[in-house]
Formats: C-alpha cells, sequence, structure tokens
C-alpha cells in the first residue's frame, strides 16, 4: 500500500482533503476566500491572501481616484489634486463650496450606494452557489419599486410628493418593499431548507410578478405621475444630497459589520450542509440571517437612489476573478461595488450629446451583456 493510500488512522495528526479545505477557507476578508480543495494554510494559502489584500488595496484607491474625478467634473472644473486638497482641508473658497456643497454628496451616495450592492450580491451568489443571483434578478429591487412607486402614485392624486412624504415616505416604503420581496422569496425558496437553484428561479417569479404590478401602477395615475415614476424606477444619483448621506452610512455600518462576521460561516458552506451541521453550524439560522442581511443592503440602496441594475451582479464575479478565489470575496465585492458605481455614474454624466443619463440607463446597458455571458458560461459549464 502506498503513502497515499494508506488510511488515516483516527486520532491522528494528519488531515483528510476536506478538512485541510475547510482549513484553507479562514483569510482576512471574511472567510469566503478559501484556497483550492485540499490544500491547507501554507504558501498557497498565504498568496490567494495577499492578492486578495492588494486587490482590495488597489480597489479602495481607484474609488478614491474616482470620486475624486466625479466631484471635479462639472461646468466649473477642478482638477483632481484640487478636489484632494480640498477633500483633505485645504484648497480655496470657491472650490471647497462647489466641492462640499454640491458635488461630494452625489459621488458618496454613489459609492455607499455601490458599496451595499455588491456586498449583497456577494452574499446572495455565495448563499445560492449560482452567479446569476443578485437582488436585481431575484425581485429584490423591483419589490422595492413596488412600494415606490405605489407612494408616488397615492401621493400624485393630491398634488406634488413633499413633506413627510417626500422626505420618508418613498424611502420607507422603497425599503419595506424591497424587505416584503425578500421575504416573499425566502418563504416560497424554503423546502426543508433553501436551495440556490430553486431561489434562482423562485426570484425571477417574484421580479416578473412585481415588475408587471409596477407598470399596472404606472396605468393608474395620469401622465405626469407616470413620468415621476419611470425617473425613480431608471436609477439615478442626480438628485442625491446630503440628506441622503447619513442614512446609506449608518445601514452600511451597521449590516456590514454583521454581514463580514456571517461571511465566515458562508465559506463552510461551500463544501455543504452536511459538512457544515458537521463543524457545528446552523445551517438553516444561518443562511436566514445572512439572507435578511442581504434583502435590508439592497433594499437600502434602492430605497437611496433607485433601482440601479447589475451592479450587485457583476461586482462579485470581477472581485472572484481578480482575487482568484473559489467564493466572491465580499470585501472586495463591496469596493468594487462602489468603484462600478461611481464610474458608471461619471460616465453617464459626460456621455455624448450633452445629456446626462441616469446611471442606471448605463449600467443595464453594459451589464445585460455580462448577464448574457453569464448564462453562456453557465451552461457550458454544466455540460462539462
Amino acid at each position: 500500500m502506498t503513502e497515499r493510500e494508506k488510511p488515516t488512522a483516527v486520532g491522528s495528526s494528519e488531515h483528510t482533503p476536506t478538512e485541510g479545505a475547510i482549513r484553507g477557507v479562514s483569510c482576512p476578508e471574511g472567510g469566503l476566500h478559501g484556497t483550492t480543495v485540499g490544500v491547507g494554510v501554507g504558501v498557497v494559502g498565504v498568496r490567494l491572501r495577499w492578492r486578495a489584500l492588494v486587490v482590495v488595496g488597489a480597489s479602495a484607491a481607484v474609488l478614491v481616484l474616482a470620486v475624486a474625478a466625479h466631484v471635479g467634473l462639472g461646468s466649473y472644473h477642478i482638477s483632481m489634486l484640487d478636489v484632494l486638497r480640498v477633500l483633505s482641508g485645504g484648497g480655496e473658497e470657491s472650490q471647497r463650496g462647489a466641492v462640499l456643497d454640491v458635488r461630494l454628496p452625489r459621488a458618496l451616495v454613489g459609492a455607499l450606494v455601490g458599496a451595499a450592492l455588491g456586498l449583497a450580491g456577494a452574499v446572495f451568489q455565495s448563499i445560492s452557489r449560482n452567479p446569476l443571483a443578485s437582488p436585481d434578478v431575484l425581485g429584490i429591487t423591483w419589490g422595492a419599486g413596488v412600494g415606490a412607486v405605489t407612494v408616488i402614485v397615492l401621493a400624485g392624486t393630491s398634488g406634488q410628493i413633499s413633506g413627510i412624504a417626500g422626505a420618508l415616505g418613498l424611502p420607507l416604503a422603497s425599503l419595506l418593499g424591497g424587505i416584503a420581496a425578500g421575504l416573499a422569496l425566502y418563504g416560497f425558496s424554503w423546502r426543508r431548507g433553501l436551495d440556490g437553484y430553486r431561489m434562482v428561479l423562485i426570484g425571477i417569479g417574484i421580479a416578473a410578478v412585481c415588475a408587471n404590478l409596477v407598470f399596472w401602477l404606472l396605468t393608474v395615475g395620469d401622465v405626469t405621475v407616470a413620468a415621476r415614476a419611470m425617473t425613480w424606477l431608471t436609477g439615478s444619483l442626480a438628485a442625491a444630497g446630503w440628506s441622503e448621506v447619513p442614512a446609506v452610512a449608518i445601514a452600511l455600518l451597521v449590516l456590514a459589520p454583521a454581514t463580514l462576521l456571517g461571511a465566515r460561516v458562508l465559506g463552510v458552506l461551500r463544501f455543504g450542509d452536511d459538512t457544515a451541521r458537521g463543524l457545528g453550524v446552523r445551517v438553516d439560522r444561518a443562511r436566514g440571517l445572512l439572507v435578511l442581511l442581504a434583502v435590508l443592503l439592497a433594499s437600502v440602496a434602492t430605497a437611496a437612489a433607485g433601482p440601479i441594475a447589475f451592479v450587485a451582479l457583476a461586482a462579485p464575479q470581477i472581485a472572484l476573478r481578480l482575487c482568484g478565489v473559489a467564493g466572491p470575496p465580499v470585501v472586495a465585492s463591496t469596493v468594487l461595488g462602489g468603484v462600478l458605481t461611481v464610474l458608471a455614474d461619471l460616465v453617464a454624466r459626460i456621455a455624448p450629446g450633452g445629456v446626462e443619463l441616469p446611471v442606471g440607463v448605463l449600467t443595464a446597458v453594459l451589464g445585460a451583456p455580462y448577464l448574457m455571458y453569464l448564462l453562456v458560461r453557465s451552461r457550458r459549464e454544466a455540460r462539462v
């Protein structure tokens, strides 16, 4: 009998491939950056962890530069160096007013919303083990749209949205609509456990139902109400101000650490429910809590800026390939989500023709081909 074929005795210090893989799951980004199956913590694991750290650091630097370029763009052009000087406490008085009072809130909302979407997408894709799972595909953003459009239509019967309805009613209705869609997704997907394939199928059905509810609500209101609702549904950062920044920032500060703590459980769930239960993980409760956190993140992002499509779908997959890991890395997905949203809004502002596009339109145009690529790629992998 060869050394490789020799069985490992109970209680010995040697580890089976599964144990080695589980040990390799631990890494600085919250447990989703496992090494290759059967490789323990060693040279390979260290190399992968350093690669993930480099990706996160480089993405954070790109995000800062993207925000500086975004803030500097406008009729009164300010160079990136001057923007960074203003953000560090210097700069001229006229530059400080343009940067801090007018332009910075929009860029910050874009970064925060994108970060929330990227993190939510990483959780959904890890739970379902499906690269197509994201809040917009699973119907979460469409559920938020039902809540927001309902408020717009009801307020339209008595005039413009103002006062409490404008400041609180629309975001709150969007948040509640997204949560309701998430609860429906979890409830209908549950069948002696949560199956990722069933979750995606049911999510597509929920998205279709919510989309038709939105279209029906648009026919109830008059033309002015429908135009206002369609503006929100495109997903735009044009009206973002300082009032949106604290709400999204606080939500992200509360939900992101809890999600990062739960991400270690996702690293174990990649090896199957039986293995996770054998390690003492309460699988059903862990999945339920993580789904709830992801739904809240996506709902808050949608409530702040409207449905911005495909950021939650693309950011985790881009992060996965850059980091070279087995599952969507949560920290890298979060930072890259902010990068994608800010860059998309920057490009939308300088679109040809002098007409500023909503950021949701640009992300949808760029994200649709990527979705088709993922569909083709998943089909090819299924045949292998």
